[in-house]
């Protein structure tokens, strides 16, 4: 399963085109995070790692970071933006109640969760914090996060010292995942932490 991680992260056959958060407590996984209020009745903005994001609002009631349990009502997509639905929150009928939830994460059971469909999906969730080595056993970085920007999952990898870098998630970029030995082998290019150059547009290439 797939998204920061989405829920599936899924490693297709085929190629693609932040800081961490705070470590959260064991057996739980997130599912998505509260944003902004919307309106003025307490409806909130929700980014969903769901793979299909209405679907937060199927699993029953979620756990805030604090241990309290909110339960999402009224769950609906918000047109031209993939990822993110709107959705009342169950006791919380005004805006500014609604905003004290801005940036809370969204968390549930891992038992909760149905297991994988097939041997390449994954938590997300499962993917943040492996090491990544190459085939020769070099070590380079570790996973990040697990974002899609729409054309595919991809492995965000951060290594000792300097930015981090994005890798497709698919079988030829990730051949081995390895969660048992905490690490995935990956085939990059030698150039995967080298900033990218200026294009002859003035772009980057």
């Amino acid at each position: 399963m797939a998204r920061r991680p989405r829920i599936p992260a899924r490693r297709d056959a085929g190629p693609a085109p932040p800081a961490l958060a705070a470590p959260l407590p064991e057996g739980l996984v997130p599912l998505g995070e509260i944003g902004r209020a919307h309106g003025l009745k307490g409806e909130v903005r929700i980014k969903s790692f769901t793979a299909d994001p209405v679907a937060i609002g199927g699993y029953g009631p979620l756990l805030l970071e604090d241990g309290r349990s909110v339960a999402l009502e009224a769950v609906r997509a918000v047109a031209g933006t993939p990822d993110m639905v709107l959705a009342r929150v169950a006791g919380v009928t005004s805006r500014e109640a609604a905003e004290a939830l801005n940036r809370r994460r969204l968390l549930v059971p891992r038992d909760r969760l149905p297991p994988p469909d097939d041997e390449d999906e994954f938590l997300a969730a499962d993917l943040v914090g492996l090491a990544v080595e190459t085939a020769s056993g070099a070590r380079i970085g570790t996973v990040a996060d697990v974002p899609n920007y729409g054309g595919g999952d991809l492995l965000e990898i951060r290594p000792p010292r300097g930015p981090t870098a994005l890798l497709p998630f698919t079988k030829a970029f990730v051949p081995l995942v390895d969660i048992p030995g905490g690490r995935v082998v990956v085939e990059a290019p030698d150039d995967l932490f080298e900033p990218a150059r200026p294009g002859p547009e003035g772009g980057t290439e």
